[in-house]
């Protein structure tokens, strides 16, 4: 039997999560990758499927699903000036002393214990794959938010491996 949840069993809530990743670029395909990008050195022939699986299970927790939503409605609002200043600037500029987006990523880091923090800032500091395209100021969208909660779905779908890999989840 497969661990993969299915659109049946999703609630709205987290339908709606996850039509925000895709209506923004994000695949599940892609937040495989990074998770393959962040284990597959620590877990002999890793294969994609199951970080999909790993990806899959962090996206069906409510936490994550509130921070996508959260997070993606701020980056729309400023992408549409729909934010106050000096709000507005700061979230197109994605300034480097904002930290509240990082925030909002550490819950969902915390999800799978400490593990989560090191993968968050390992992915987070290179920016790999995705996460390379989200912080690509050139193209007029604001990922301000989604970058940093991408790198943390990752970070925690890489935890979630590593302690299913040891039998401790």
């Amino acid at each position: 039997m497969s661990e993969h949840n299915t659109p049946e069993s999703q609630s709205e809530v987290e339908k709606k999560a996850r039509q925000l990743l895709h209506d923004r670029g994000v695949t599940e395909d892609h937040l495989a990758e990074l998770v393959h990008y962040l284990q597959s050195q620590y877990h002999e022939n890793l294969d994609m499927e199951t970080c999909k699986i790993n990806v899959d299970r962090v996206l069906a927790k409510r936490e994550v699903q509130n921070a996508i939503l959260t997070g993606v409605q701020l980056d729309i609002l400023a992408e549409q000036n729909k934010l106050e200043e000096p709000l507005l600037q700061i979230l197109k500029k994605d300034e480097g002393l904002y930290g509240v987006d990082e925030v909002i990523a550490l819950s969902i880091v915390n999800i799978y214990g400490s593990i989560g923090f090191t993968n968050y800032g390992y992915i987070d500091k290179l920016k790999p794959g995705i996460l390379k395209k989200l912080n690509d100021k050139s193209t007029g969208e604001c990922h301000t938010f989604l970058d940093d909660i991408v790198g943390a779905i990752a970070a925690a779908a890489s935890s979630r491996l590593a302690h299913r890999a040891n039998n401790s989840e």
